[in-house]
């Protein structure tokens, strides 16, 4: 009976399992990078990121600096209406007050005729066009000028003149609210945009480091690019985070 025997493999034939075990293994990031490029890779994805959220909060204060003019317009515009109004019935008060005057000086008259008419035309004039803030006022007035020293009048009176204006300062100080955040909003977003610009250049380094050959100059170039970046994003850490 003849022995079978295993024919012998041959060394060369040997490796050939190899490769098939190594095709089998999952690929790793840096079989595909290497160690520096994956670096860059990773920089400008972080960079990118920044940059979209820096345009982003750009955009959301131009629209708000946007809202807060209009609105501050809108309030100066009604500020200044209440100021023509209120101006209007000083003057008128100022009329009113230089004709009760002229009145008051008549009922002292000697002649009876006349100091009866011109009694009648103050009382009149008095209950038309005389309300309780001017009233006051006169009240005012004429209770300062009897403790003698200087003439007092009744548009002296801060009361009197808080009554008139108070509408239109309280609207006036809205307006400069407004205008205040405006400008405020518009630095912030100034700010952004700058940011932006800056981190749009620390891509454009860190898109050259990926590319160049020499090691020292792509050092140099991601330490460029990721300062810029930091820079920016120092920038960015003063301005609050603002939503829709």
């Amino acid at each position: 009976m003849t022995e079978l025997t295993r024919p012998a493999i041959s060394p060369e034939s040997a490796p050939a399992t190899q490769p098939a075990a190594e095709e089998a293994q999952p690929r790793r990031l840096s079989s595909f990078f290497g160690d520096l490029e994956l670096l860059v890779v990773v920089l400008l994805g972080i960079v990118s990121v920044a940059t979209a959220y820096t345009s982003f909060q750009a955009a959301l204060y131009d629209g708000l600096s946007a809202s807060a003019y209009s609105q501050a317009q809108n309030s100066q515009t009604e500020a200044e209406s209440l100021y023509l109004e209120a101006n209007q019935t000083y003057i008128r008060d100022t009329e009113t007050w230089s004709r009760l005057t002229e009145l008051s000086i008549d009922m002292d008259s000697a002649d009876p005729t006349l100091a009866a008419s011109a009694e009648a035309k103050f009382d009149m004039l008095h209950f038309v066009a005389v309300d309780e803030a001017l009233d006051a006022a006169i009240i005012w007035s004429d209770e300062q000028n009897a403790e003698g020293g200087d003439y007092v009048s009744p548009f002296d009176s801060e009361e009197y003149l808080g009554a008139r204006f108070s509408m239109w300062s309280v609207e006036d100080e809205r307006s400069d609210a407004f205008f205040a955040d405006a400008e405020r909003y518009n630095t912030y977003g100034d700010r952004l945009q700058l940011s932006t610009v800056l981190m749009a250049v620390s891509l454009f380094l860190l898109g050259v480091a990926a590319v160049v050959r020499g090691r020292r100059t792509q050092w140099m170039l991601i330490g460029f690019g990721v300062t810029i970046a930091l820079a920016a994003t120092v920038l960015n850490s003063f301005v609050p985070f603002v939503w829709f």
